[in-house]
């Protein structure tokens, strides 16, 4: 049974490097402190090989990716593709991550769909089709709005094990009907649980300028913490392994609540890369 702890991103978290080297070498030093991590850009274009095979060196042997899959795929650009387009879409993107597959860094291939994907007969297909595209890839699915989970939780949570999805786990603000509630189960063998924060305001308010810089401002205190600890810890008994990310980050808290969660969960990581030793840092 595995737990691996981590952050969405590994470019924004200025606590976790403390000099010019850790700067210089952001991944290198993330992958000394944390067995996983989130891909980001992969949601806003479909990375080069190039750029997963670097990620891939930086890393130790047993890193794992969490890689977000692109926006056309889960509807975010709301642009009209044929079957045919997005079946190349998908087709590209999965020879994009091609070098972290043969590396066996692949955590999941995560589809976070938009807002506005409700329960519809399309989206159920749209979900059916994205899974068999992908074929033995794994993924997860994150959904952003709760008609899936109000009134339909049986069925929804059915239809992911039934494909062998994982079903993402969300903390995040009770914001209405484009955010979802709690729901502890697992679909498959690996549970995903992603939090965001419970900043209902900053949540929804898209209209004003810096929305994307308040959205996630919230840092966990110690009994929220504890009380996802045993969460957590109930969920090793479903799975058998568990990823959690923080996404928390518009005010820098995402690093230090992992490390808390850590401690709660009294987990110490073996095999992360060297710390690096800058000698003229006293």
């Amino acid at each position: 049974m595995s737990i691996l702890v981590g952050l969405t991103g590994w470019g924004d978290h200025a606590s976790l490097y403390q000099n010019a080297k850790d700067r210089q070498n952001k991944l290198y030093t993330y992958s000394s402190q944390f067995p996983v991590v989130e891909i980001d850009s992969s949601f806003y274009a479909i990375q080069s090989k190039e750029n997963y095979q670097k990620w891939v060196n930086e890393t130790p042997e047993n890193f794992s990716f969490v890689i977000k899959a692109f926006q056309t795929l889960t509807g975010h650009d709301r642009k009209s593709l044929t079957n045919r387009e997005a079946k190349q879409i998908v087709d590209d993107f999965i020879e994009s991550i091609t070098p972290v597959i043969r590396a066996n860094k692949l955590n999941t291939v995560l589809f976070q769909f938009p807002p506005w994907f409700s329960v519809k007969q399309r989206n159920l297909q749209k979900i059916k089709k994205i899974k068999h595209w992908m074929g033995d890839i794994p993924v997860a699915i994150e959904f952003r709005n709760r008609t899936w989970f109000e009134g339909y939780q049986n069925e929804t949570l059915s239809l992911l094990k039934e494909l062998g999805v994982t079903h993402v786990i969300c903390d995040e603000p009770q914001a209405g009907e484009g955010s979802v509630p709690i729901v502890e189960d697992s679909t498959n063998d690996h549970v995903l649980i992603r939090f965001h924060g419970r900043n209902v305001h900053g949540w929804n308010n898209h209209g004003q300028e810096n929305w994307r810089e308040v959205r996630f401002l919230y840092c966990y205190n110690q009994n929220e913490l504890q009380e996802w600890a045993h969460r957590i810890q109930t969920l090793t008994k479903k799975a058998k392994s568990v990823t959690v990310l923080f996404n928390n980050n518009s005010g820098g808290d995402a690093a230090d609540n992992a490390k808390q969660l850590l401690e709660l969960l009294d987990i110490d990581y073996k095999g992360l890369n060297p710390k690096q030793i800058d000698l003229f840092d006293f």
